[in-house]
């Protein structure tokens, strides 16, 4: 399947849970809902670990800051 941005992401996700809710999905139609579901949470982690977590620092009394690392 074609790479996908999170707005084309979240519109297939969408159009697909209307159709869901109107006349069901296919079983084609179900696995590329959960595959894109999949696709949606990793972007979102992956975006998520770059702008939050990898920006966090631990400061200590004296004022010294240390990256919060996975250690």
């Amino acid at each position: 399947m074609e790479d996908f941005n999170n707005e084309k992401l979240i519109g297939r996700i969408n159009e697909l849970a209307r159709k869901n809710k109107q006349e069901g999905l296919t079983e084609e139609e179900t696995k590329e809902r959960d595959m894109l579901r999949k696709k949606y949470l990793e972007n979102f982690r992956a975006k998520f670990k770059n702008e939050i977590l990898d920006n966090i620092y631990l400061v200590d009394e004296d004022g010294t800051q240390t990256k919060l690392t996975n250690d």
